[in-house]
């Protein structure tokens, strides 16, 4: 059934506590992702050369440095942490 539907027929979606954990486990991965690659990229960032550095608001390649940063960092805690649960 749709999850929109469930709504609407007066079902409420029941979710285990083992999909919650899941979900709370794959959001603190990526918060540490994000978290530890932003700053990994400002401390870098001085010393990258002028076309990887990111200007505030605007798209270029500091931002695909920066979500490369961010995405081998996630992979990583993904692969330390295959064999846990």
């Amino acid at each position: 059934m749709l999850a929109g539907a469930e709504a609407v027929l007066g079902k409420s979606p029941i979710r285990s506590p083992a999909v919650k954990r899941t979900t709370m486990k794959n959001f603190l991965e990526a918060l540490v992702a994000v978290l530890a690659g932003n700053a990994i990229y400002f401390l870098l960032m001085p010393h990258l050369p002028a076309v990887a550095r990111h200007a505030l608001f605007k798209e270029d390649w500091g931002l695909l440095v920066d979500f490369s940063i961010c995405t081998v960092i996630f992979a990583a805690v993904k692969y330390a942490r295959r064999h846990e649960g």
